[in-house]
């Protein structure tokens, strides 16, 4: 994974927590429910960007 797409998706789910924090103080629950959407997106473009790593590895494994 890049050191960009990570940064993104730590902002993204960063952006998230905040979100989710504001609406809980807010008594917001679709605030907060919003927030944790975010941070599921970012957490599963993670485990995408993670799937694709492996799967260069084993690629790469195999060219040698």
């Amino acid at each position: 994974m890049s050191a960009i797409d990570k940064a993104k998706n730590a902002a993204q789910s960063a952006r998230g927590k905040v979100t989710q924090l504001a609406g809980a103080a807010l008594h917001r629950p679709a605030t907060e429910d919003k927030g944790r959407r975010k941070q599921a997106g970012a957490d599963f473009k993670d485990a995408g960007e993670q799937i694709k790593d492996a799967g260069h590895n084993v690629k790469k494994a195999f060219d040698n």
